[in-house]
């Protein structure tokens, strides 16, 4: 049950909320419950590891983690 709370919306205003509410439910309860976000490509630590390593040397600890 949803219950105004506050102020005094049109009937307009009540059925845009109303769906709103509504078309969220549905879509959380169409999603898989063990659905698992997929990373973005740039935040993934597969990226930086798959790159060769630097070799050693004074600078070395500059490019440890920017991959040239």
């Amino acid at each position: 049950m949803i219950k105004v709370v506050r102020g005094n919306p049109t009937p307009e205003e009540l059925a845009a909320a109303l769906a709103v509410v509504r078309v969220r439910a549905a879509t959380a309860a169409a999603e898989p419950s063990g659905a698992e976000t997929p990373r973005d490509a740039w935040s993934d630590p597969s990226r930086i590891a798959a790159a060769r390593l630097p070799q050693p040397g004074p600078t070395a600890w500059g490019r440890t983690y920017w991959p040239s």
